[in-house]
């Protein structure tokens, strides 16, 4: 088969995601399964490999991203409900003032952004906000748009968030790369959505608040935890995950202590120990019961049971498009195009992100027809896993979740939510695009 006609029918299942999920109504993981089972057949793959191929597929991102997801449900649940998440926004708002609020907004949303899910996130942030705005005399949309930009660009660049941990595992990319060159890539894609577009935007004084949300009831500022220990606990994996790759250079890959130091910096052991910490910090010191504790873990995990097998079954069509050796073919196609293979990356994520508005998905997906690009065109993998990690994080459109979440949130209009959400969401992707080609210019 050609690759023209391979790539035409990857093309075609990721359009039967679309019209399963948006005119039909059909469950994201239906639509998932049943356009993977249509391009294994399209595509060849015998039909006494597909229910492995499947397997396989749902196995690779259950197995990988299961216990992340879950402890990273946990962590929210305890941050938000001890008053640590306030004790972040009050600390940094305090110390920021008014000048400098819309900075120190964008921090909180990427801490809470790399700790939490997004849609966790935002709704955790957005009642902060609320309250911020109201008492420093502020538009409130001034205010979200350096919030959700901060919070949408940790979610999606950093582990251990699930898309970037599962980037990082197809491309075989390192993991302290990925945050230095992350850190670069971020900056002025935070600087650029999150501070001039606020300060650019028309009517952004203007537009009306029409939802129901009401500024969060704060907790006594007496028993809230510690700013330090409420920051430590969602940075405990980052910490230890860059410490792992600090080390080996200096102690041998093979020494003991880098062994060690690998076993804690893996992302399922040290989202553990954060979750461990979140624990006995926000729920043990705080007096809370065994009994009560259990509910709160109960809980949070039966939250985010629709967002696991959600992801998992995106690695479906990921697993049909590597046995398919469709990749190969994208590639071979690629090679005659006169652009940047990020850029063709980025493109082919973006693209499905948009038809399937699902980041992680469109991540994971992507990852199964670009990641022979990265041996093919010699390409730094940390690089890879950012360009294809800003492209998960692209303009979206009304069937999206995410779009979805912020028009109902403040009751926006279609045009304004395009102008706020849609606008903020396509400078992050295309500026970190462009700072992860230039990036690449230089080492």
């Amino acid at each position: 088969m050609s690759p023209l006609i391979s790539l035409g029918w990857v093309l075609a299942g990721i359009v039967l995601v679309v019209v399963l999920t948006i005119k039909y109504k059909f469950h994201n993981i239906f639509s998932l399964l049943i356009s993977g089972i249509f391009v294994a057949v399209a595509v060849g793959i015998p039909l006494d490999k597909i229910v492995a191929t499947i397997q396989q597929g749902i196995g690779s991102i259950m197995g990988h991203l299961a216990l992340i997801i879950i402890f990273g449900a946990i962590i929210g649940k305890f941050m938000t409900e001890s008053g640590a998440s306030q004790q972040i926004a009050d600390t940094v708002i305090r110390h920021c003032g008014t000048r400098f609020l819309s900075v120190g907004l964008i921090f909180i949303g990427v801490i809470f952004g790399i700790a939490m899910f997004y849609e966790v996130a935002f709704l955790i942030a957005m009642p902060l906000v609320m309250n911020i705005a109201k008492k420093a005399n502020i538009p409130y949309m001034k205010l979200v748009i350096p919030t959700v930009v901060g919070a949408t660009m940790g979610h999606s660049l950093f582990p251990p968030q699930p898309g970037p941990v599962a980037l990082i595992s197809a491309f075989d990319a390192d993991m302290v790369q990925v945050y230095l060159y992350g850190v670069l890539v971020i900056i002025p894609a935070l600087f650029c959505a999150g501070i001039l577009l606020p300060r650019l935007l028309p009517g952004i004084n203007n537009m009306p608040l029409n939802s129901m949300i009401k500024p969060i009831e704060e907790l006594d500022s007496s028993i809230l935890p510690s700013f330090r220990i409420s920051i430590l606990i969602p940075l405990i994996p980052a910490v230890l995950m860059i410490l792992a790759s600090v080390i080996k250079p200096f102690a041998g890959k093979d020494s003991e202590l880098t062994r060690l130091c690998q076993l804690l910096g893996s992302a399922e052991i040290s989202m553990l120990l954060a979750t461990c910490a979140a624990i006995w910090f926000l729920g043990i010191k705080r007096e809370l019961t065994p009994e009560e504790i259990t509910k709160k873990i109960s809980v949070s995990i039966s939250q985010i049971a629709n967002v696991l097998f959600v992801i998992s079954a995106g690695g479906i069509l990921k697993q049909v498009i590597i046995d398919s050796d469709v990749g190969d073919s994208i590639v071979h196609i690629m090679s005659h195009v006169p652009f940047s293979p990020f850029i063709i990356a980025w493109l082919i994520t973006a693209v499905i992100r948009i038809l399937t508005g699902q980041g992680a998905v469109a991540a994971i997906t992507s990852a199964g027809i670009v990641s022979p690009m990265v041996g093919a065109f010699d390409l730094n993998p940390a690089l890879m896993v950012l360009a294809v990690a800003c492209g998960s994080n692209t303009i979206t459109l009304m069937y999206d979740g995410g779009f979805l979440l912020f028009k109902e949130t403040f009751g926006l209009s279609m045009k304004d939510t395009f102008k706020t959400w849609g606008l903020l969401e396509l400078i992050n992707s295309v500026v970190g695009l462009g700072m992860v080609i230039l990036i690449n210019e230089f080492i």
